[in-house]
């Protein structure tokens, strides 16, 4: 039977749920199991298809078509198992298959409520699918406190109690701030974290305190004795250099060894970090480097192109250079020359997009990049760009267009029906 890890988040967001998820995945692995990771959000869209780049970041697309949270693609990248649709669940999901089946009388006249009703259909959201997997791993999305995280929380405290002993584990990833003026690290915060997990019936069993320097002794033995866990298990996860030093960096801090003797598995199979270290030797030790220009329209969000950045990043990695990105907007090009912004890199790369805004700035780049015999990837809209500026100047067609912005006197890209 599968293990379970619920992987919480306090104090603010942004900490890195899901690359702390990812990291504990892939260390997991390299001792031997079989993990899978999913994605618990607490919002009302029932997917983040239709939300804004700049709301949500990145919507993650797998394998099996699903649009998902970014975090996936982490979960992808760290571990090489392909997320699918059953990887990631929002509450808009949850209500609205609870509805369908409400309309449908499947509940028999009885009152739907948020217990037990929402809540055991997250807790067979997180059951189903796991056999032959050895940990599955459990992102809550949002920060403890927040109102919509609420039918979650109560959710994973249930299967707490539903599981059998020795097979679910709690971490808390929390930020303990420094404060410059009194030179300390500062643990209330922390401290008010749990004591609200806490209120709703979770203690955690593990701590993973992200700060900018190493926590002193004297801290970890406060977080211990006021948040009611092993100081062993007060595991700090400090800034790194790169995302991909952060499997390394937690096992040297004991979180992957923490989280096998909450589970009473000892002693624990010795992991591999080779394949870990050969990544590591590459970012750290590049042979070479190139830039790409990255020409879009949602460049002051960089989550909004996160499997780009980590694709070009794998690229690098593979071939043991550096790779530099020039973060372009793509609006720029429709009023200035293209060339100065271009000229020194080795690759352009216009990403998708919706809607005419930037359109004919990309067409620019991709012209540009012809003409200059510039190595030039159009995914989705950029491939379009790429087109219509082909039929234009090679074919033209001097209207060319395409229906997706609207009616347009020479489609020369049609988006299917």
């Amino acid at each position: 039977m599968a293990r379970y890890i619920f992987i919480t988040g306090g104090v603010v967001s942004s900490l890195g749920k899901g690359l702390a998820s990812a990291a504990l995945g892939a260390l997991l692995q390299a001792r031997g199991y079989t993990v899978r990771l999913r994605k618990l959000d607490p919002y009302l869209n029932v997917d983040p298809g239709t939300m804004s780049p700049y709301q949500h970041g990145e919507c993650f697309v797998t394998d099996d078509g699903a649009e998902t949270d970014l975090d996936l693609g982490h979960y992808e990248r760290f571990t090489g198992r392909s997320a699918n649709r059953m990887d990631n669940v929002t509450t808009g999901r949850i209500y609205r298959d609870i509805i369908a089946r409400e309309r449908r009388g499947d509940y028999l006249g009885g009152t739907v409520q948020v217990i037990p009703h929402v809540t055991n259909a997250i807790k067979e959201f997180v059951l189903d699918g796991n056999e032959g997997h050895d940990f599955v791993l459990v992102e809550i999305g949002g920060t403890v406190g927040d109102i919509e995280a609420m039918p979650f929380l109560e959710a994973i405290r249930q299967l707490g109690n539903d599981l059998p002993p020795h097979h679910c584990v709690y971490i808390h990833l929390t930020l303990l701030p420094y404060i410059p003026s009194a030179g300390e690290v500062k643990t209330k915060p922390t401290q008010h974290s749990v004591k609200e997990l806490r209120s709703i019936g979770i203690q955690p069993d593990i701590l993973l305190c992200r700060a900018d320097r190493e926590i002193p002794a004297e801290e970890r033995r406060k977080l211990s004795l006021f948040c009611n866990v092993r100081e062993s298990a007060v595991v700090e996860a400090l800034d790194v250099a790169s995302i991909y030093d952060v499997p390394r960096a937690y096992h040297a801090a004991g979180l992957d060894h923490e989280v096998l003797s909450a589970f009473g598995i000892e002693p624990a199979p010795r992991p591999d970090m080779s394949r870990w270290n050969a990544v590591m030797q590459a970012v750290h030790n590049p042979e070479g480097e190139v830039t790409i220009a990255i020409v879009g329209k949602y460049t002051g969000l960089k989550d909004a192109y996160k499997s780009l950045i980590e694709a070009l990043a794998h690229g690098g990695i593979s071939n043991h250079v550096k790779v530099h990105l020039d973060w372009i907007e793509a609006e720029i090009f429709e009023h200035q020359d293209p060339s100065p912004y271009l000229e020194h890199v080795h690759g352009i790369l216009v990403p998708g997009g919706f809607g005419s805004r930037g359109s004919e700035g990309k067409i620019a780049a991709a012209r540009f990049a012809r003409l200059r015999k510039v190595p030039y990837f159009g995914i989705c809209f950029g491939m379009q760009m790429a087109v219509i500026e082909a039929a234009r100047s090679l074919a033209g067609i001097e209207k060319a267009g395409s229906t997706e912005f609207g009616p347009t006197p020479e489609p020369v890209v049609g988006l299917m029906t």
